[in-house]
């Protein structure tokens, strides 16, 4: 990068006034060149090594990629062995949930039958009582068929 007091010396006059004399005038890009050549002359062994570092990394990157290749493989090769161990153990599970489940609907249905069957005996001497009445109230002349609170001369 070129610096402010190098920028103005462009504008500086290469001589002094008057007569001219004979001389060379400066030639700051040699001088700049010559100047930097050592430093970056250095610089080439630190090419040479970066070139080496990034090529051992390329090495060592792909031999932790290979290596991570080979455990995918062993975790998918294991997973696979342990699948139907799995799913028979997940079965079973589900089994057992289902089993009590089934146990738990069966107990609500015998509670269920047992209400229908203790409303039964309460209402069903109620309901005999009753058919029996009506049965009893029929008349023969009346006619098969005919219930008593049917009207007369009606089909059903």
């Amino acid at each position: 990068m070129v610096r402010f007091r190098d920028f103005l010396a462009r504008f500086r006059p290469t001589g002094t006034p008057g007569a001219p004399t004979v001389g060379v005038p400066a030639d700051r890009a040699a001088e700049l060149a010559a100047e930097l050549e050592k430093p970056l002359g250095g610089l080439t062994g630190t090419q040479v090594e970066a070139e080496a570092v990034r090529a051992e990394g390329a090495q060592e990157a792909e031999r932790v990629r290979q290596e991570a290749a080979r455990n995918a493989a062993r975790i998918v090769e294991l997973a696979h062995a342990r699948a139907p161990k799995v799913r028979a153990e997940a079965a079973a599970a589900a089994g057992n949930a289902a089993k009590v489940r089934a146990a738990e609907l069966s107990a609500a249905g015998e509670q269920a039958v047992s209400l229908v069957r203790a409303r039964t005996g309460e209402r069903m001497p109620a309901l005999v009582e009753r058919a029996v009445a009506l049965a009893l109230e029929l008349e023969p002349s009346e006619g098969p068929g005919r219930h008593p609170w049917q009207q007369a001369g009606s089909a059903e």
